[in-house]
């Protein structure tokens, strides 16, 4: 197999940068990508956030400078080798050197200064792609700027782009004279086939407009976003590109995430021996001032609590909900509304419910380890990787069929034995209520539930096989 070349541009990278499911996929697809022999390179920007001990690590390549507007950006690189990839952060104190990575006011201007400047650094770092691989749209202009900007060069004119949809939701949007402002792009490229948007620019739109291969992380996500429904005005523009647009589904780390050496978890265990599933169960319970009862099936939630997440349904059947004989699990924060309706219920039902409004990796490994099932009622998932998490624990997911929720959990069959959760497809209060009753029925079928956890634990969620399909799409770039 040919070596391909490809820079791998993400605003956010673990465990440098964190806020979401982008900076796991920016931290594993390279790496699954490396050991398929690709000569991968990942660039971000370098945040003041970065934990230290990375910071003192980095090596000073150099710099550069970057034009913005009017502005001529001083621009640092620095390098680090970390877990055998190779990664560049681009430095500039005026648009990184603040708390957190997102929410400003000139966010338009902050990352085409990222896009402009990974462009720029690429015969300075004598690192010249075959492919660059954008993600979300924070990196949306840089197939834009290599239409507008560079092409004509001889340096760029066989890069080639993927542009890699994590949530359509999200897309960038800023006045028009960023167009010429910020990004330095003549008219042209602003109309309805191009960079506009609603008299606006946006910056996801150019992602999908100008790359070359565009994809996202489900097959199911892929076909939804053409809708209108799920197309957040831009289904139109996908249309357009549909034969350039793929669905691939993001994996999870099998190693890390193997409940027979996970060390975050109490007690070990495998699909062959679910003792250790019971151990955890307890401790859990123990841990969060639960009764200690093996008998009762324990439901949880570990979501952001928004809307898009299905938590208006919740709310409607709270309280059948905890009229079932159910221990029920709630890990994250979110919006206001939904925070104090938990609050209320702890307090009506302190025996039944677990409410932990925060972020926390370690509880959230115990609760994927030592619950029964996991409840993801999403109004739309672009691929979801929690549903993955739990099976891989021997956890029964609960979801809507939609995004990749649809594309990893299938309805238990009792007559063939086949499936691995309970699923519904109305985006119904009842209907979900009926998946969950269905799920807490077949708990007590011991035997059934036992093969339903072997099925979900059984799943090769592996990068390894998403990293083969992303392969097989820089071959068809290339071909361009």
């Amino acid at each position: 197999m040919k070596k391909n070349k490809i820079l791998f541009a993400s605003s956010e990278v673990d465990p440098f940068a964190k806020t979401g499911g982008l900076a796991d996929v920016a931290a594993s697809l390279p790496k699954a990508l490396k050991r398929l022999g690709q000569d991968v390179r990942v660039v971000m920007p370098k945040y003041k956030n970065i934990p230290q001990e990375y910071v003192d690590k980095m090596q000073y390549v150099g710099y550069i400078y970057v034009d913005i507007s009017w502005r001529h950006q001083f621009c640092a690189i620095l390098m680090l080798e970390h877990d055998g990839v190779t990664y560049y952060f681009l430095d500039n104190e005026h648009y990184f050197k603040r708390d957190g990575y997102y929410g400003y006011n000139d966010e338009a201007e902050r990352f085409a200064f990222f896009c402009k400047g990974l462009i720029e650094m690429l015969p300075f770092i004598d690192f010249k792609p075959d492919i660059i691989h954008c993600n979300d749209w924070q990196t949306g202009v840089v197939s834009l700027l290599l239409n507008a900007s560079y092409k004509h060069l001889d340096y760029y004119k066989d890069i080639r782009t993927m542009f890699t949809i994590h949530n359509l939701k999200y897309q960038g949007v800023f006045p028009k004279e960023v167009l010429g402002e910020v990004l330095g792009v003549s008219w042209e490229y602003f109309t309805h086939e191009g960079a506009e948007f609603f008299d606006k620019v946006n910056y996801l739109k150019s992602g999908i407009v100008y790359s070359d291969i565009i994809t996202t992380v489900s097959k199911t996500y892929a076909q939804e976003i053409k809708t209108d429904f799920f197309g957040e005005n831009l289904n139109n523009s996908l249309i357009k590109r549909s034969e350039d647009l793929y669905g691939i589904l993001n994996g999870i780390d099998m190693e890390l995430n193997d409940p027979a050496t996970d060390n975050r978890i109490y007690s070990n265990f495998d699909k062959n021996n679910l003792e250790g599933k019971l151990v955890n169960k307890n401790m859990l319970q123990k841990s969060l001032g639960l009764q200690e009862r093996i008998d009762i099936p324990v439901i949880s939630i570990i979501s952001r609590m928004v809307d898009q997440k299905g938590f208006d349904l919740i709310e409607y059947v709270m309280e059948e909900i905890l009229g079932l004989d159910i221990q029920l699990i709630i890990l994250g924060a979110g919006d206001q509304k939904y925070e104090q309706m938990f609050k209320h219920y702890k307090e009506k039902y302190p025996n039944k419910i677990s409410v932990n409004l925060k972020y926390d990796s370690l509880l959230a490994q115990r609760i994927y380890a030592g619950s029964d099932m996991f409840l993801m009622p999403s109004l739309f998932e672009p691929c979801g990787l929690s549903q993955m998490f739990s099976m891989r624990y021997g956890t029964i997911p609960i979801v809507r069929e939609t995004g990749g929720l649809k594309d990893t959990v299938t309805q238990y069959n009792e007559i063939n034995k086949k499936g691995n959760g309970f699923t519904f497809s109305r985006y119904n209060a009842h209907d979900m209520l009926y998946a969950i009753k269905q799920a807490v029925l077949f708990y007590y079928h011991r035997s059934t539930w036992m093969s339903l956890m072997h099925n979900g634990m059984s799943i090769d969620f592996s990068w390894e096989k998403s990293a083969k399909e992303y392969n097989d799409l820089f071959k068809k770039a290339l071909s361009k």
